[in-house]
């Protein structure tokens, strides 16, 4: 957990020394006690801000006379949400504390009285990697009973998977089958979150405020988890940050698209560490507003009303509505509007193997063209979820390259069914030309930093677009200099056309900025059955691998999250039993130890 905490820090506040005492101070400690430091520092950082006189913080309110706020993250979004509820909680005058999940002390569950947790669903059923523990603790035997508990569970997921929301629900039955009482009903958000999310953080505030009306008020100073400084610029009022370079970084007859993005950030008062998303707000590719208005033979110009605006069809569709990916609700809107009965069928729960696939192969305007429904543009626009905002895992460090972001971009642009077909943000991206704007803003990813012990082991598995974290952390060990070793798996295709920064990493090697780099490029074998992939080369270098876990070295996996990622798992369940002599069951609660410690970290899409 350390990696989590250190680089919190202004770089200049504290010199070299200091900071090296107080790694060695915090090597070791549990989540928890990580925590405590962090409240009794802020406690002392008040009474020394305020003459000497102590202030009791929120922190350390009775379970009675407060309301703690946990959440488990993926992508940001349950943190954020989480935040927002903590901070209106402080406006309303109410003691709040927020911790992410895996900082939560479980022994405090049977005392709590009043809990509102925000947790996301990931894959099939699946909960964040920050919140396993949390959840598979309330799921087990050791749970206590809750019978003086008033809980509220908001769950986010996306109702395209069959597990919607699995875990909020999960959790909101084990609380209540514990002796729990809800004060506020379960919370299910889709993708377009805050439909859901606004009336419930509404709900559970006011719950909140009433069952905590007449507890003892008390000093407030930061909370146990401290709440992110709110940035000018936000998720709510991006940067427009000015493109440097936009440069394609694969050869030019690479099957793929990728770029590497430099953006500026001068002025925005934005700030990141490696480890860290830049959220880009897109805008459709006009091409793909053009088929669809052909297509449903609508005009673009049109005003069109919808949800208190007013705005062309055009414009809707273009930079309001999100129309490269297919959902659930979609399908069903088409198959409802259009009576179609194979559509339908497909909304079965037992047919949902097969509108996995097709959510997965195709785009709206595949089912627009093989579905016709003469639509009106007021029910088209209630039928599409809004425009979201797509994550890309920061390439840079600011050590590096100061107030700039760089990215790692592949290109979503591709034929089927006989048409063009292209991603929103990637292809917003790909066509924005330098010194033009776009408009951004940072989520913090806490569960993704490097050691805060600079004499730590790194290793790196980033295939693909994933390497760029890594590029991140070279940058930063270097510019820092860590003295720890770097290890970076990397994968691809083809060695000569879609090498990511290859230079880039060969220069890194001689500079002993990169002390180690095994590659696998899949498609640079002579028969199908015998592809390389990063997986195969944790198994030829197990060995050493698992010595460096066992070392202390912090291990990173990014990228993939359907295949990759899990294989990358199985593999190293594999190597543990293989190379630690412990049984499946030990190797895996071995792995998932070094998950829960944060020396095993995932950044998976």
């Amino acid at each position: 957990m350390n990696a989590a905490v250190a680089p919190e820090l202004p770089a200049t506040t504290l010199d070299a020394a200091k900071v090296a005492q107080l790694a060695q101070l915090t090597e070791g400690l549990t989540p928890a006690e990580l925590y405590w430091v962090a409240a009794w520092s802020a406690a002392k950082a008040a009474q020394a801000q305020h003459g000497g006189a102590s202030a009791r913080p929120a922190v350390g309110a009775e379970p009675s006379q407060r309301l703690t706020i946990v959440y488990g993250s993926q992508t940001g979004n349950a943190k954020r949400l989480a935040e927002q509820l903590v901070r209106r909680s402080s406006d309303a005058g109410l003691p709040a504390r927020l911790l992410r999940a895996d900082a939560y002390p479980l022994r405090e569950l049977a005392q709590e009285r009043y809990l509102a947790v925000v947790i996301s669903t990931q894959g099939e059923g699946e909960p964040p990697d920050d919140a396993r523990g949390f959840v598979e603790f309330i799921a087990g035997k050791r749970a206590p009973k809750l019978p003086s508990l008033q809980f509220s569970v908001l769950g986010l997921g996306d109702s395209s998977y069959p597990q919607f929301c699995a875990i909020g629900r999960q959790l909101d039955t084990r609380l209540a089958e514990l002796g729990g009482t809800r004060f506020a009903p379960l919370g299910e958000a889709d993708v377009d979150i805050e439909t859901v999310a606004t009336p419930w953080l509404d709900r559970t505030l006011e719950q909140a405020r009433e069952v905590l009306k007449t507890a003892t008020q008390v000093a407030r100073v930061t909370p146990l988890h401290a709440v992110s400084k709110q940035a000018v610029h936000s998720r709510e009022q991006p940067f427009a940050a000015t493109v440097l370079a936009n440069q394609r970084i694969v050869a030019r007859d690479s099957e793929r698209d990728v770029r590497h993005v430099e953006l500026s950030l001068e002025g925005s008062g934005l700030h990141y560490q490696p480890g860290d998303a830049l959220g880009v707000w897109p805008r459709n590719p006009s091409a793909l507003v053009a088929q669809w208005l052909d297509a449903l033979q609508l005009d673009g110009e049109r005003e069109v009303a919808h949800q208190g605006r007013t705005l062309s069809l055009a414009r809707w569709l273009g930079a309001e509505r999100e129309i490269t990916r297919l959902s659930r609700p979609f399908v069903k809107a088409l198959a409802e509007a259009g009576k179609h009965a194979d559509l339908l069928d497909l909304l079965r729960p037992e047919q949902s193997a097969a509108l996995a696939a097709l959510l997965t192969r195709d785009q709206p305007i595949d089912l627009l063209r093989r579905y016709p429904v003469r639509w009106q543009p007021e029910a088209l626009l209630a039928a599409l979820r809004p425009l979201t905002p797509r994550l890309y895992s920061i390439a840079s460090s600011p050590k590096a390259v100061g107030e700039e972001v760089h990215l790692t971009v592949a290109v979503v642009d591709y034929q089927a069914h006989g048409s063009a077909h292209w991603g929103a943000a990637s292809t917003f991206l790909a066509a924005a030309d330098e010194d033009g704007k776009v408009p951004v803003f940072i989520e913090s990813n806490e569960r993704f930093r490097l050691p805060a012990d600079p004499a730590r082991d790194i290793i790196m598995i980033g295939p693909g677009t994933g390497v760029a974290p890594f590029r991140a952390f070279v940058q930063e060990r270097q510019e820092s200099g860590a003295t720890g070793r770097n290890w970076l798996f990397f994968g691809n295709r083809h060695f000569a056309q879609d090498f990511l920064y290859q230079t880039e990493w060969q220069e890194a090697l001689k500079r002993g900025a990169l002390h180690r780099l095994d590659l696998a490029f899949s498609r640079d074998v002579a028969r199908e059955s015998h592809k390389v992939y990063v997986q195969d080369r944790l198994r030829e270098h197990g060995a050493e691998l698992y010595a460096w876990l066992k070392g202390g070295a912090h291990l990173y996996v990014c990228g993939d999250s359907t295949h990759m990622a899990k294989d990358v798992h199985a593999a190293l369940i594999e190597l543990a039993a293989t190379h630690g002599g412990l049984a499946p069951d030990d190797a895996k609660a071995w792995l998932d130890d070094l998950l829960q410690q944060g020396r095993y970290a995932r950044d998976v899409y």
